[in-house]
């Protein structure tokens, strides 16, 4: 199926565009430099002075589907505005459609309460604060999220919030001020997955320490700014709670749909980005007497990477139409398959490109290091390629099965017994 564009989204593209090749592109390297010098406790200059000139060109909050806040954009809409940010780790903060701010919003805007939405969506709308979003721990293995051991305990009209949590992106941002916190309400449900809420807990709450920065691939900050935070004996008041206690998986669920569109098409347009880079260098470089892209396993390269990116691209705009027609939930398949394939195929090309450039890929003069680490990352972040492929067999399993047993016999007729005796 070939997904038609609306004018709007041409537009926008365009706008895009246009916006990445004045501003962002040439940004870059002071973007880079900034980000090593003055390392993940600060902000980049840069980004807040491009956030200005985003905002003031209505290029702002594309992200959110909901048009009294955001655009008004469908999954499907927005996922190739998503592609064209997606080729520069400055871009997404710049058009403040970047995660984990992007799903806090969502979370706050589809579950919070007006006064929630007042005091926390409001000024992350405005790009006025960041957010961090924390529910990965350090002890358990939080790939299966019902692992989780921090706990959320009522205690009066307040709640007290005990536990040691990782990777969580934004913490060290000075701007940060609000953190949604994924903790256990009730650890003896026999219903695991109501064991676990959501909480608002405010930045400067006492208890709260931000341990330490976390370098990805020795990356501290680019993009994310992942850390390691302890919660102790936190107190916040009984009306933080998001949607009810035991809703913290329904909350997630509604969470991640988005957000693995909106990693995915980012990724895609790294890799995209990162092929043009493999073949503009492949014309100019010389070995052996002929420019590398006279080389055979580089025009193989070149063309499997033409192959996987569009492949991974038709898949992505698949699962967003599914989501945008028939919801997440009978999406889960094709979502799952894109959390598989897009970072897989990310991961491949960027190899492929650091070969072209030789020792130079692997320093980030090129941008191709720090796009490597973001794509191995994504391997990882919502989910690993385990989990997904394992949730993609039993949903498969499931639909041949019913499938079978609609059949008089259970088995297709060609694979019958008598049919497998026969033919041997």
């Amino acid at each position: 199926m070939l997904f038609e564009k609306s004018e709007r989204v041409l537009r926008l593209e365009k706008d895009i565009a246009n916006f990445m090749e004045e501003h962002i592109y040439p940004s870059e390297p002071r973007f880079y430099r900034e980000s090593e010098d003055l390392g993940p406790w600060k902000v980049q200059p840069v980004v807040e002075e491009l956030k200005a000139r985003a905002r003031a060109a209505k290029l702002w909050n594309l992200f959110l589907p909901d048009s009294e806040h955001g655009a008004g954009l469908t999954n499907l809409e927005y996922a190739p505005l998503c592609e064209i940010m997606g080729r520069s780790h400055l871009a997404p903060e710049v058009f403040n459609c970047s995660a984990p701010d992007t799903g806090n919003m969502e979370v706050l805007a589809r579950y919070g309460t007006e006064e929630q939405k007042r005091q926390w969506l409001m000024p992350l709308l405005a790009g006025e604060i960041r957010s961090c979003f924390a529910m990965t721990e350090p002890a358990v293995a939080s790939s299966d999220a019902t692992n989780i051991e921090s706990s959320i305990r009522r205690d009066g009209d307040e709640y007290v919030i005990n536990g040691r949590k990782w990777y969580t992106t934004g913490a060290t941002d000075p701007r940060c001020r609000i953190i949604i916190f994924m903790g256990k309400t009730d650890a003896d449900n026999p219903d695991r997955h109501r064991q676990q809420s959501m909480i608002l807990v405010p930045m400067q709450t006492p208890g709260i320490e931000v341990v330490r920065a976390l370098p990805v691939f020795g990356f501290y900050g680019v993009p994310d700014k992942a850390s390691e935070v302890v919660f102790r004996d936190v107190r916040v008041p009984a009306s933080n709670m998001l949607l009810g206690e035991g809703r913290g998986f329904e909350i997630a669920q509604g969470r991640l749909g988005p957000g693995r569109i909106h990693h995915c098409m980012r990724l895609i347009g790294l890799a995209e980005r990162s092929l043009e880079k493999m073949c503009l260098r492949a014309e100019q470089r010389v070995a052996f007497g002929k420019p590398v892209a006279d080389q055979g396993v580089t025009r193989e390269r070149i063309a499997q990477s033409r192959i996987m990116i569009d492949q991974a691209r038709l898949l992505t705009l698949n699962a967003a139409h599914m989501m945008d027609t028939v919801g997440n939930k009978a999406a889960r398949a094709e979502i799952a398959m894109i959390k598989v394939a897009v970072p897989t195929t990310a991961c491949q090309v960027l190899d492929w490109a650091i070969q072209v450039f030789g020792g130079g890929g692997t320093s980030n003069d090129f941008g191709l290091a720090a796009a490597y680490a973001t794509a191995r990352l994504l391997r990882l972040a919502d989910g690993p390629d385990e989990v997904h492929r394992d949730q993609i067999a039993r949903l498969e399993l499931r639909k041949q099965r019913e499938r079978n047993q609609q059949r008089e016999t259970g088995w297709p007729a060609a694979l019958s017994d008598k049919a497998l005796a026969k033919g041997a």
